[in-house]
Parts: C-alpha cells; structure tokens; sequence
C-alpha cells in the first residue's frame, strides 16, 4: 500500500475496524460469542431489592452554612495553641523536630489542616510561580 500514511488516506485502517467490529456483532447475535448479560444469563425479569445506602439521597448542608465548631470548642487550648501549632511553626522554620511529627501533634490537639496550613505558610511562605516573557 505504501506505508502506513498511505493506507490511513486510503481508509484501510478505518475499514478494517468496521469490518472486525461488525464480525464480532453478528457472533453476538448469532451466539457465537458469548456476552454475559447481553446474549447469555441475563435476568430478564427485574427483581425488587430493598434499597441500600448507597441509593438514598444524601443530606448536604446549605451553601454557607456554618459546620459544627465542637471539636474545636472540646480541644485543650493549651496543647493546641503551644505545643501544636506553636511547634508547626517552629519545626517550620528548623528550629526544633522535623515539621511533619510536629503537624501530625498538632493534628492530635485537633488542630484544623487549615490552622496549620496557615502556620506553614507564615513559616515558609507561598510558592508563587515566576513568568518571564
């Protein structure tokens, strides 16, 4: 044919995969080839099933809507503003353990990702990507 450049413009490709297609259909439908669900073991009578959790809708709170605060208002303010969050901001900085045990500290005084994002971000910054023209 010339190559392959040459049998795309001829079509060969494309009517080679509309020739296979259309073999593997009429063995479908001949039964030939087997398709579960389609021409072999389907369930033609649609059973009743009582609904799973997974079909009820689901409740979602109103745009705006304030979630609930009380993690925030159980935790000990000590351990969560000194030793948790204070400690992300040091480790941040190098000052003291590597930031990652201190995050996770701070994520057991029920520090928010949030609260601790923000400590980072006062320690590091914020990447910002430089564009040049």
């Amino acid at each position: 044919m010339g190559g392959t450049l040459a049998a795309i413009e001829r079509g060969f490709q494309q009517r080679q995969i509309q020739e296979s297609a259309y073999r593997v259909q009429q063995a479908i439908e001949r039964g030939d080839q087997v398709v579960v669900g389609v021409n072999r073991f389907r369930d033609d009578e649609a059973r009743e099933r009582p609904p799973t959790p997974a079909d009820r809708p689901r409740r979602r709170a109103a745009p705006g809507r304030a979630r609930p605060a009380g993690p925030r208002r159980a935790r000990p303010r000590a351990a969560w503003d000194g030793r948790a969050c204070a400690g992300s901001s040091d480790a941040a900085r190098g000052d003291e353990q590597p930031a990652c045990r201190r995050s996770i500290e701070a994520v057991s005084a029920y520090a928010t990702v949030g609260e601790i994002s923000d400590r980072l971000r006062a320690a590091w910054g914020e990447h910002r990507e430089l564009i040049t023209v």
